[in-house]
């Protein structure tokens, strides 16, 4: 069975953020910082994973995993470099030094097939040392295609960041094949971009026709154009089946939902998708449970000392 090694970096306000993303993906919670597992995860997904160690060899010390390195099945005409990473659980003082790290990768290098070269090579190998063993394989570092997305042509005060957005894209579709995905109060299409980045089949509307008008802008602009077709609908009208949704709750500094409308958005996310994550600055617990939903997990993202949002993770107890 093929095992992954991943590193986790966040800021400490999206702190809960990253473990709940965490929790979405490998179905179990930890506070480190790094993660092994048998799923495999393009760590380009995510705004915390800083790389993927595709597992070859492992070892209680580095001259175990020297022994190892020349039974590996690697080209010899292949270009490589090997790639030390920083272990995020350990303290400074914990790391090993510059010329510990350089003298490591040196001596595995001289028992590994290949040719290295540090500037442009075929492959990337990682070694990370843990407290009481090493791992050596295949490195996959992660791309933040989120920040590319912040320059999306129309944009609105109040609307996600990307690396919310593209959190919550995964907490809601951690498996992305055979699963249908809406948005119905989309917006200008922050988390439509970042799901249609993954290869996510999800579809958006919302029921005001600026916002769609600026949704459509946006995804042509980074070149989506399956879902430019957005509906400007009110959620509640929505009569189609979807595996998830992902309702972003209206939100405005001029105006709040009264508890009715509030509820009615609840129940009609209930009707159209069997797991809902909600994100939201009120609080909905009431709401939910009589829309008959069950919270099953969450969290709170902080943005300064007086701005938060609640990411609800929800499934239907039964059909509305």
């Amino acid at each position: 069975m093929s095992l992954y090694l991943y590193t986790y970096s966040s800021y400490e306000e999206e702190l809960d953020l990253c473990k709940l993303e965490m929790r979405s993906f490998f179905q179990f919670h930890s506070d480190s910082k790094i993660v092994i597992s048998s799923i495999p995860i393009d760590p380009s997904r995510s705004p915390f994973i800083k790389y993927r160690l595709d597992i070859m060899v492992e070892g209680k010390s580095l001259q175990e995993i020297i022994e190892q390195v020349p039974l590996l099945s690697v080209k010899e005409s292949e270009t490589y470099k090997i790639v030390f990473l920083k272990n995020p659980d350990l303290s400074n003082l914990e790391q090993p030094s510059l010329k510990e790290r350089q003298e490591a990768t040196r001596k595995i290098a001289e028992k590994l097939k290949g040719i290295p070269d540090l500037h442009k090579p075929d492959v990337s190998y990682g070694l990370l040392y843990t407290k009481g063993k090493w791992w050596f394989g295949l490195l996959i570092e992660s791309k933040p295609i989120w920040h590319y997305h912040q320059k999306k042509p129309r944009n609105y005060s109040t609307a996600l960041n990307t690396r919310l957005a593209r959190a919550v894209v995964n907490i809601a579709v951690p498996i992305v094949n055979g699963v249908k995905v809406i948005d119905p109060c989309c917006g200008i299409g922050t988390v439509l971009i970042e799901a249609l980045s993954m290869g996510i089949d999800i579809t958006g509307s919302d029921i005001n026709p600026l916002a769609v008008i600026g949704a459509r802008e946006n995804i042509v602009y980074f070149g989506y154009q399956d879902i430019v077709h957005i509906p400007i609908k009110d959620m509640r009208q929505i009569n189609k089946r979807y595996d998830t949704a992902i309702v972003d709750m209206p939100y405005n500094l001029c105006s709040v939902l009264s508890v009715d409308e509030k509820l009615e958005i609840i129940k009609a996310a209930g009707r159209m998708a069997n797991k809902i994550v909600f994100i939201t600055v009120e609080k909905l617990d009431e709401h939910i449970k009589e829309a008959n939903l069950s919270i099953v997990d969450r969290c709170t993202v902080k943005k300064g000392s007086h701005f938060q949002r609640e990411v609800i993770v929800c499934y239907v107890l039964e059909e509305n």
